[in-house]
C-alpha cells in the first residue's frame, strides 16, 4: 500500500498548529503498520537552514497555471526514514509564514497542481492521495483531468478535514484562470460556495472518501451550529465520512525522558511531579507552594478556545486557592486580561503572552489541571498531552475532548478529568470549583488514582495508524 500526503505544513519543517503535528508523526506510525507513507510540502522561505542544506533536487518542470507557465522544482529530504518532497516557487512560497496572504488563491492553485504534474517523476506510484485540509482540497476535483493517463487512472483519494472553519473561499474567476477547470465544476455538488470556489468542498465533494480528527466532530459538523454552511454536503456524504482521533508524539511528550523538566517522573512518582511546580513557580515568579493547585493553559487565546467562558468567571476563579499560568498568543482582548490580572495578583497569576516550546513542556509538567474550555475542538493535543504529564484536563464535551477525556465519577471512582456540558461561564466554573475540591479532600486517594489512569492513558498514533490503514484498503478495495 502506497500513500501520498498532501499538505501545507508538517513538523519540523514548517508549523501554525495541530494539522503539521499529524503530517509530521501519522506518516512514520503508518510505515510501522506497512503502509509506505510519502509527505508533499511547499518549501516556504523559513524552512529551517539545517533542513533546507539537505534537501536534493530530483525534478524541474513548468507548471500551468490558468493561461501561464511557472518554473516549479521538486526538491527530496529524507527525514526519520519518511520520504519528504518540497514544491520550490520562490514567487509563490519564499516569503516568512505559510498562509494568510492576498494571493493564497494562486499559491494553492499552483501548489495543488504542481503536485499532480510531478507524480510521474517521483518513483513512487501512490494507490491513495491524502489530502489534508482546504490547501490540498483541489486535488481530487483537478485529479478528474488526469484520469485517462495510465498513471493516474487507479489512484484514490482521502481527504481530511482538520479544520472545517478554514475553507480556502476565492472569487469563482479563479476556476479557469488559475485551475484550468470548466464551468462544470460550479455548482453545488462541485466546488461553489456562495457565487465563490471553496477548496475545501471541492476535497468534500470529489474524494473518495473523507475522514476528520475525531468520532464526535464527524458527527457534530454535519449540523448547522459546527458545519460552517457546509453541512449539507457533510450529511449528504455522510457514509463516505469517518473520525479518527489524532494521537501524540509519546517520545516528544514523555515526562519520563523530557530533557525541558527538571525533574523527570512517572505515574509511580507523584513528589517529583511536585518538584516541577516549586521550580516553575519560581521560574515564573509566583508564591512557591507545591501543595497549591496550579491551572494550565497553553493555547491560542481566542474565542474558539473558550476564552470569553474564561473572561467572565476569571474574578471568581481567583477566589479559589490555586494559581494560573497561561502560555499563548492571539485576540488583543485575551491577552491583556491576563496582563492584566498577572499585574493585579503576581503572586498568582503569570501570563506570558509568547509561545515557547519549553515553557510549555513545563507547564505540562508543573500544573494539576489544564483548562481547555472550547466552543469547538476537532480533536485537540493539548488534553492528550496533560494527561500524559498527569495534568488533569477540564474541558467542555466538544469534538476530541468529549472523546478523549472521561468525566470523574464520584460513585464509580472513575474518569481522567473533568466536563461540562454547555457552553456556559459558570457550569466552567462550578467544574473547576469541584476539581479542586478533589484535590483538596483526597489527594492522596481519589486524585491520585485518576492522575495514573491518566498518565498510563494509550495516546499514541498506533490504534489511529491501523484505523487509516483499514481505510485504505476499504478505498482502494471500493
Amino acid at each position: 500500500m502506497n500513500v501520498l500526503f498532501v499538505a501545507s505544513e508538517g513538523v519540523p519543517f514548517s508549523k501554525t498548529g495541530g494539522l503539521a503535528d499529524v503530517v509530521g508523526a501519522l506518516p512514520g506510525e503508518l510505515r510501522k503498520v506497512g503502509v509506505e507513507t510519502r509527505v508533499v510540502l511547499p518549501k516556504y522561505g523559513d524552512t529551517p537552514l539545517k533542513y533546507e542544506r539537505e534537501m536534493e533536487l530530483v525534478h524541474r518542470m513548468s507548471v500551468h497555471v490558468g493561461w501561464r507557465h511557472q518554473y516549479c522544482g521538486v526538491l527530496k529530504l529524507v527525514h526519520e526514514g519518511i520520504v519528504f518532497y518540497f514544491i520550490d516557487n520562490e514567487a509563490h512560497f519564499k516569503r516568512p509564514g505559510t498562509y494568510g496572504f492576498f494571493d493564497d488563491g494562486e499559491r494553492f492553485s499552483f501548489f495543488n497542481r504542481a503536485v499532480l504534474e510531478a507524480l510521474p517523476f517521483l518513483d513512487f506510484q501512490p494507490d491513495v492521495i491524502h489530502c489534508h485540509d482546504w490547501h490540498a482540497g483541489m486535488i481530487p476535483v483537478l485529479l478528474t483531468q488526469y484520469r485517462n493517463q495510465e498513471f493516474f487512472s487507479q489512484i484514490k483519494t482521502v481527504f481530511t478535514i482538520h479544520n472545517l472553519q478554514y475553507q480556502g473561499v476565492f472569487p469563482k474567476s479563479i476556476l479557469g484562470d488559475l485551475l484550468g477547470l470548466g464551468w462544470e465544476h460550479f455548482n453545488v455538488n462541485g466546488v461553489e460556495y456562495h457565487d465563490q470556489v471553496s477548496f475545501m468542498k471541492g476535497g468534500l465533494n470529489y474524494a473518495n472518501m473523507l475522514t476528520t480528527v475525531s468520532p464526535t466532530y464527524a458527527q457534530e459538523i454535519q449540523t448547522p451550529f459546527f458545519g460552517a454552511d457546509l453541512e449539507g454536503v457533510l450529511s449528504r456524504r455522510q457514509s463516505f465520512l469517518r473520525g479518527i482521533i489524532n494521537g501524540i508524539d509519546q517520545a516528544k511528550w514523555n515526562p519520563q525522558t523530557d530533557p525541558h523538566l527538571v525533574k523527570n517522573y512517572t505515574w509511580r512518582s507523584p513528589q517529583r511531579k511536585a518538584e516541577n511546580k516549586l521550580a516553575l513557580q519560581a521560574e515564573l515568579g509566583l508564591h512557591p507552594d507545591a501543595s497549591i493547585p496550579m491551572l494550565g493553559m497553553v493555547t491560542r487565546l481566542a474565542r474558539q478556545k473558550g476564552l470569553d467562558l474564561v473572561a467572565h468567571v476569571l474574578e471568581e476563579l481567583l477566589e479559589l486557592n490555586l494559581q494560573i499560568v497561561v502560555l499563548g498568543t492571539g485576540e488583543a482582548e485575551f491577552e491583556q486580561m491576563f496582563q492584566h490580572f498577572a499585574g493585579l495578583y503576581p503572586e498568582r497569576v503569570s501570563a506570558n503572552i509568547r509561545f515557547e516550546d519549553a515553557l510549555a513542556h513545563k507547564i505540562y509538567a508543573a500544573s494539576d489541571l489544564f483548562l481547555m474550555p472550547s466552543l469547538f475542538e476537532p480533536c485537540g493535543l493539548g488534553q492528550l498531552i496533560a494527561m500524559r504529564y498527569g495534568s488533569l484536563p477540564v474541558v467542555r464535551e466538544t469534538g476530541g475532548l468529549k472523546d478523549t477525556v472521561s468525566p470523574y465519577n464520584l460513585e464509580t471512582d472513575q474518569g481522567n478529568g473533568f466536563s461540562f456540558a454547555n457552553y456556559n461561564a459558570h457550569e466552567l466554573l462550578f467544574t473547576v470549583q469541584r476539581a479542586i475540591q478533589l484535590y483538596e479532600s483526597d489527594k492522596e486517594g481519589a486524585w491520585k488514582r485518576m492522575v495514573g489512569r491518566a498518565m498510563r492513558g494509550d495516546f499514541s498514533w498506533g490504534q489511529s495508524a491501523l484505523k487509516y490503514k483499514e481505510l485504505y484498503e476499504d478505498v482502494v478495495r471500493n
